[in-house]
């Protein structure tokens, strides 16, 4: 009987586990160690950043804005991803749509910006999120950064975000 050869899908989650069991090992995440629920970042923790105009003052129904001028985006109130979809069929990983904004940022001048995206799970042992290369979009009026990621596990999850000289760091429980 033949063999199939690994898909990189397959490769993709052997390597997952072998990287969150070597953190495990070395005791790189004590904070799922602790027990404690995820610290997710929410709307009602003090943050009550207005982005500039022309943008809307208020974000969209059961989010919030979570940022400053310099850099921001928009997270659920509940500080919760729920029933996030796998990319392709054959992917384990959870994808999610993030969106950036940044004051006088203009995406006919930097149509690919240097926005990177990390993750690491804050309550178990994974490998970290991966992230698409960003593009630049804009309505009439609003310009902004997208990008995808690919979020190994369901979990708590600090997310960070760079873009030049800023950064934005926020929690997410992923759920199913």
């Amino acid at each position: 009987m033949k063999s199939k050869a690994p898909t990189p899908m397959t490769l993709r989650a052997i390597q997952c586990s072998m990287i969150g069991a070597l953190m495990a090992l070395l005791g790189l995440n004590t904070y799922a160690q602790s027990g404690a629920p995820c610290p997710v970042t929410r709307a009602d923790q003090g943050t009550s950043f207005v982005p500039p105009f022309p943008y809307p003052a208020r974000a969209p129904v059961g989010s919030f804005w979570f940022g400053t001028e310099r850099l921001w985006t928009q997270l659920p109130a509940k500080g919760r991803w729920v029933g996030l979809m796998h990319y392709t069929s054959g992917d384990p990983t959870f994808r999610q749509k993030l969106f950036f904004w940044k004051q006088g940022y203009d995406p006919r001048k930097d149509p690919s910006p240097s926005l990177s995206i990390k993750g690491v799970r804050l309550d178990a042992p994974a490998s970290p999120l991966a992230a698409d290369r960003a593009n630049g979009g804009w309505t009439s009026d609003q310009s902004f950064m997208v990008t995808g990621i690919n979020i190994p596990t369901l979990g708590c999850w600090e997310i960070t975000a760079r873009y030049q000289d800023d950064e934005l760091r926020f929690v997410v429980l992923v759920a199913k």
